[in-house]
């Protein structure tokens, strides 16, 4: 069976060149490794967005609101001051030392996706929180990022968050082209 990225890459092609990053330093600067689909989405496609809606944060981007290390530093800033007054929602976020990391955001809404990291789990392992950003809701989806991105372009996923999908064409739009 085809993995979750050759599918995506079939019903929207890449265009350019593979974009390498230096993922060891990427990982030292977040104190984590990453899961390998998501390395291999970045590699495939750059940072961007997939159907004008589903941004995928870039290690590598210059605008810090898609760069995958800023975001991940100003979400843990901004969740750790929200839990200070208000628990943490679901009870899969209260469980000991589980924690999340943003891998993409959603145009024009706030939300995010993250991934839900738990202790002892390796990256591959990890698999998706949705919050809707200005508000207190979160869906879990227990799939990693490509196979759920894929999901949600396809109208597949089991979400009431993407009404639109799957839209009638497909399209990427890379942050060099948006971006500059």
């Amino acid at each position: 069976m085809a993995s979750a990225l050759e599918r995506l890459a079939a019903i929207i092609p890449p265009v350019g060149p593979r974009r390498s990053r230096d993922w060891a330093a990427v990982e030292r600067q977040l104190g984590t490794a990453l899961p390998q689909d998501y390395k291999e989405l970045v590699e495939t496609y750059g940072g961007g967005v997939f159907d004008e809606t589903v941004w995928l944060l870039d290690p590598g981007c210059p605008d810090e609101g898609y760069n995958l290390l800023a975001q991940a530093s100003e979400r843990a800033e901004i969740l750790d001051d929200l839990w200070e007054f208000e628990p943490k929602p679901p009870q899969l976020l209260r469980d000991d030392g589980a924690e999340v990391l943003p891998w993409a955001y959603i145009e024009g809404s706030g939300a995010l996706l993250y991934w839900l990291r738990r202790p002892g789990q390796h990256p591959d392992e990890w698999t998706v929180m949705f919050n809707e950003g200005r508000g207190p809701e979160w869906e879990y989806h227990p799939t990693q990022c490509a196979p759920f991105l894929l999901s949600v372009l396809t109208g597949e996923a089991d979400t009431v968050y993407f009404p639109e999908f799957p839209p009638d064409e497909h399209q990427f739009d890379s942050n060099d082209d948006i971006l500059g």
